[in-house]
């Protein structure tokens, strides 16, 4: 079968390579065409635009892009009508992808499947109205979202596992590289315990969120090292601006490493909060915004869900210390990070919520699922 695939960031690359992968194993005769990138070229296919060309991020991007991003759609648009895929399959990226499944739904009859869902449950959930309509098939990484989806707004979905589960414990299950191995390979200095910090992996909010992660990590500087997790396209030199004067080191490429040999974490939310609680590493979650106080209002006013970290999205309570807006200060980091090193109950508790976290999200790989519940479905149709 025909499987016309579209992302448009680093992280839909990545998911959407696994599920390709999966794809081919489900049916020997699969063909791909994309809007995707390397990861995805690398399973095969044929690469029509590449992600690059597409992620425009904030308001003011996307007006200044406004021309690109309507020529980059039509042309999705005709090169989908004109390859006559069996299924269309998006993933995450509603902007684009929302427009896209509008159109094939009015204008043809191939099947929308969508991979890894948009986050209509925090904020612009009236887009359940376009889902509804123009989507055949939603496959959920997410386990909170299936009653957000079948019991909220009569939508049934497929829950499939989550991706990053299967990534860490696949990292757990083969790693085997010593302590003594890792501090030395990476110049760091050994017997001296980690403090990880993970600032993001956009020059912005490095930015914004490094420099007080490294202040608030400095305070413990006499028993434990901050170590950076660098960022795939990020030069050291951008690091090197906030580091200067300050004992830190970086790693790149080495994320999971880096958390697994580490004390505790200092992260700004996203995916990697979700990682670093499947590794195991207790964490501060921090995310530093402009106007603090405007946002902290707008943030309970306007945001649909109580947080923003995963691990307490998925638990449905603070497992995980967030400290945004107006609580992202120095002093409230430092503070929590204290309470989570060894010999204090909020490390332990902390660790026992995480257990329950995998339990939560369950064993499925869930690039497999979806690629055999995708198959199974195109097949009867």
């Amino acid at each position: 079968m025909k499987y016309y695939l579209i992302v448009g960031e680093a992280s839909g690359d990545l998911h959407a390579s696994h599920l390709m992968r999966s794809l081919k194993k489900n049916d020997g005769k699969a063909e791909f065409r994309f809007f995707g990138g390397d990861m995805m070229a690398a399973v095969g296919g044929t690469c029509v635009k590449h992600y690059r060309e597409l992620a425009y991020m904030g308001f003011v991007p996307v007006l200044l892009h406004l021309r690109t991003i309507f020529k980059n759609m039509t042309l999705c648009k005709r090169d989908i009508v004109g390859w006559q895929p069996d299924v269309v399959i998006l993933v995450d990226y509603p902007g684009f992808n929302l427009g896209i499944a509008k159109f094939v739904h009015a204008n043809t009859s191939i099947p929308v499947y969508y991979y890894i869902s948009p986050k209509i449950w925090a904020w612009k959930e009236y887009r359940i109205k376009n889902i509804k309509r123009d989507v055949d098939e939603m496959f959920s990484i997410l386990p909170f979202e299936v009653p957000f989806y079948e019991k909220k707004h009569g939508y049934p979905i497929h829950y499939v596992g989550n991706p990053t589960a299967d990534e860490t414990n696949e990292f757990l299950g083969n790693y085997d590289e010593s302590v003594e191995d890792f501090y030395t390979d990476n110049s760091l200095k050994y017997g001296r315990p980690i403090i990880a910090l993970l600032p993001g992996s956009r020059r912005q909010e490095i930015k914004d969120n490094l420099p007080s992660m490294i202040e608030a990590a400095s305070r413990y500087a006499d028993d434990y090292q901050a170590v950076i997790a660098g960022a795939p396209g990020i030069p050291h030199d951008h690091y090197r601006q906030f580091t200067q004067g300050h004992d830190v080191s970086i790693v790149y490429d080495k994320t999971y490493p880096l958390l697994l040999h580490s004390t505790a974490a200092i992260v700004t939310s996203g995916t990697a909060t979700l990682e670093t609680a499947l590794i195991g590493t207790p964490q501060v979650v921090c995310y530093k915004t402009p106007i603090p106080k405007v946002i902290a209002f707008l943030r309970k006013h306007l945001l649909k869900v109580p947080y923003i970290s995963l691990v307490n999205l998925i638990l449905g309570r603070e497992a995980v210390k967030e400290l945004v807006a107006d609580t992202f200060t120095v002093d409230n980091i430092a503070a929590e990070l204290g309470r989570l090193l060894p010999g204090n109950p909020e490390r332990k508790r902390m660790l026992d919520d995480y257990v329950e976290l995998s339990l939560r999200l369950g064993q499925e790989k869930a690039p497999d699922n979806a690629a055999r519940i995708m198959v199974e479905l195109l097949g009867k149709r």
